[in-house]
Parts: C-alpha cells; structure tokens; sequence
C-alpha cells in the first residue's frame, strides 16, 4: 500500500486540535449584516471588515444588477489582452481623483496589489525597510523581490530611522508601513516616516486597506487624516472591506502605476474584475461621497463599544480604529473565549499563533455603521458574562 506522502499536513492537524487551536470554517448563511444568522445560529456579527454596511447598500446592489445586464458576469481575459473595458477605466479615473493622486490601478485583491507592486517596484539591489507588524502581503512581496529586508519594532520612528541613515544615500530604499494595522487597529505613525523617506529620498509607502472609507475625508484614508497628500508615493488600498466589493488598488504617480501595467505579475497574469464588482466599486465611491454620516455612524459605534469593553477591564491594547483586539494571551484561551461568546450570540473570531505573536492571542472585534447600539450593548454584556466565567473579567 502506497505511503501517504501528506501524512505530516494531517499530525500538524492533529496538534492544532491537541493545542485547542484548530479552527473550522464558519458558514455565514444569507447576506454579510451587522447580525446575522452563521451556522444557523442568529448572532451579532462583530467580526466582519464591511465598515459601512455597503455589501447590501441598494445602489451598490442596482449598479452590480446594471452591469450584469449589460456587460455579462465576466471579461474572460486579463487586462493586457482583451480584459480592459471602460467601466474598468472609468472606476481607476475615480479612485485616482478620490485618493487626490495622478493615476490608479485596481488589482484582484487587497493582497495581490501589495505583493505586486512591491515584488515588482524593487529587485535584489535595494533595500526594504518594514514595520514587524506589516501585513503579510507586504511581507510576501518584500520576498519576492529578492530585495534586502530590515525590519524595525512596531511604530518604532527612531529605529526605522537609524536604520534608513545606516544606509547608502545612493541605494533605492522603500519605506513601508500599514495605515492601520489588522491585528491591533493602531495607526502607523506616518507623519515622521514621511519625514524620514523625505529626509533621506526613500520611497514611502503606506497600505491603507483598514483605513480605505474609515479614516479621512469622505474615507479617503490616512493619508488624508494625516494631511501628507504629495508625501506618499505608494498608497495602496483595498476594495473588500468598507468598500463591500471585491478587489485592491494601487495610487500614485502615472509613471508609477503605467510601470506596474507592464510589470505587476497578478495585474498581467490574471482575469479581471467582472463588470458587476466595479460597477458596485463605483457606486460605492458614490456613497462615500454623498452620505458620509455612515463614516459618523461608525465612528459613534466605535467609540461606544471600546470604552464598553475597556470599562470591563478587557485589554483593548492600542486600539485607534473601529478594530478593536480583546487581548488573552494564550491561544486556546482565546478560541474558548471565541467559542463561548458565539454560543451566547455574538460572532468574534479568535485570533492565535502565527497570525500574531504567541502571548498575544485575542478575539479580534469589528463593529459597523450599520450595528444598533442595541447589539452592542448585547455584545458587551457577552463579552461581561462570559469573560467572568472564563476569569477574564
């Protein structure tokens, strides 16, 4: 009988279950709401990144059905050959205008812009500077480019800076870092980067994709909270998380973005996006644009339910977003925490080992516009019941 050659994928398994760290898929049934009903159960869904609620905003859905109408359900070609329609181009003219920058490119997914342009921007002569909590589409990319990797402490300006001064002036260097990190919901301290890439003539670069319709003006992320537009070469965002949609994008120079047109490997190597993502995509500029109480909305929940969270002594960490972390520490106390909570009807994922360090475990939440203060106070007197049974409260 033939040796299962995979025989080693199903005892990492088996310790994932031993160390209480093994995680199914959970099976949202119906639309992504603020409640929602998942694995049958009718739960407070704190852990989804639809910021504003546009997955079922009515104009995103009308413009979606438009398209598909008139334009089919798909393109059948990458964008190089015969993939490219107007709404296409119409969509990068708009994210272009609304991150105030020369041009724009969309890409499958939040991840493959990362990892694109960074893979293709920097070759094994050059010089990676990234913050350790960067995300690991920035992290893949970095390696892909073959280029040197230094990575500095988590929103540590004064080591980012020793070691882009230790650095040749002459070595193309590109400074990284997340607009709002994923796991931790702090911001990245981006003013005194721009100083330093500024200073010493690196490439700045920031990944918005948590910040992208929560941050700034109309949602037009930290670059515009921070008020460093002309100061950030590379602004990377996302259209899957307050956007609702499906994709990534890529803003900057038109120099910038017609170089990752020839030489961006998922832009040349796959299919585009379906009519009915971008026409929901520009519907949904629209609705940044016109009805920005949904980003006032979020930002009263937010506040509302961290200072409900911190008020049990839960620890929120350094929480500056609608992400907020409730820290454990230990993995499989986490997953308890997780399991239990969905049992009394509140939806918050439990997050181990590697996704963050190993005594850094949590359940990681996400509130929305779209929540009622009703589900809040729900989530947190949850979050009261069960953090006392498990001696975390």
């Amino acid at each position: 009988m033939r040796r299962d050659p995979l025989q080693y994928l199903a005892d990492e398994l088996t310790s994932l279950r031993e160390q209480g760290l093994y995680r199914r898929l959970r099976v949202l049934d119906g639309e992504q709401k603020a409640h929602a009903a998942v694995d049958g159960r009718s739960v407070v869904n704190l852990s989804s990144n639809n910021y504003l609620g546009l997955t079922t905003h009515p104009r995103l859905r009308e413009r979606a059905l438009e398209a598909v109408r008139e334009l089919g359900v798909g393109t059948g070609s990458v964008r190089t050959i015969a993939g490219t329609m107007a709404i296409h181009m119409e969509l990068e003219r708009r994210l272009a205008a609304f991150k105030r920058t020369e041009a724009a490119v969309v890409f499958q997914s939040g991840f493959t812009a990362n990892a694109g342009t960074v893979s293709s921007i920097l070759g094994r002569e050059d010089v990676i500077v990234s913050d350790e909590l960067n995300h690991a589409s920035i992290i893949d990319g970095a390696r892909l480019s073959r280029a040197t990797i230094k990575v500095f402490p988590h929103r540590d300006v004064a080591a980012a800076r020793t070691i882009v001064s230790g650095l040749p002036r002459t070595q193309r260097t590109l400074l990284i870092t997340d607009g709002v990190f994923s796991m931790d919901g702090d911001l990245g301290p981006l003013p005194d980067l721009c100083d330093i890439a500024d200073e010493f003539g690196c490439i700045m670069m920031v990944d918005d994709a948590h910040a992208s319709g929560v941050f700034g003006k109309n949602g037009r992320g930290t670059v515009d909270h921070f008020g460093m537009h002309g100061r950030v070469d590379v602004q990377v965002g996302t259209l899957s998380k307050a956007i609702g949609a499906l994709g990534g994008y890529v803003a900057g120079s038109r120099a910038l973005i017609e170089f990752l047109c020839h030489r961006a490997r998922p832009f040349l190597f796959s299919t585009s996006h379906p009519p009915a993502v971008a026409a929901a995509c520009l519907a949904a500029i629209d609705v940044l644009e016109s009805e920005p109480e949904l980003i006032d909305r979020l930002w009263e929940n937010t506040r509302m339910f961290k200072s409900g969270l911190q008020a049990l002594g839960l620890d929120t960490g350094g929480s500056e977003s609608p992400i907020t972390p409730v820290i454990v520490g230990d993995g499989a106390l986490a997953m308890r925490l997780s399991d239990r909570l969905f049992e009394e009807g509140v939806f918050a994922q439990g997050i181990a080992f590697p996704t963050v360090a190993r005594d850094k475990a949590r359940v990681r939440t996400i509130v929305s516009a779209t929540h009622t203060r009703d589900e809040l106070r729900f989530a947190l007197d949850c979050f009261a019941r069960v953090g006392r049974e498990l001696g975390i409260v």
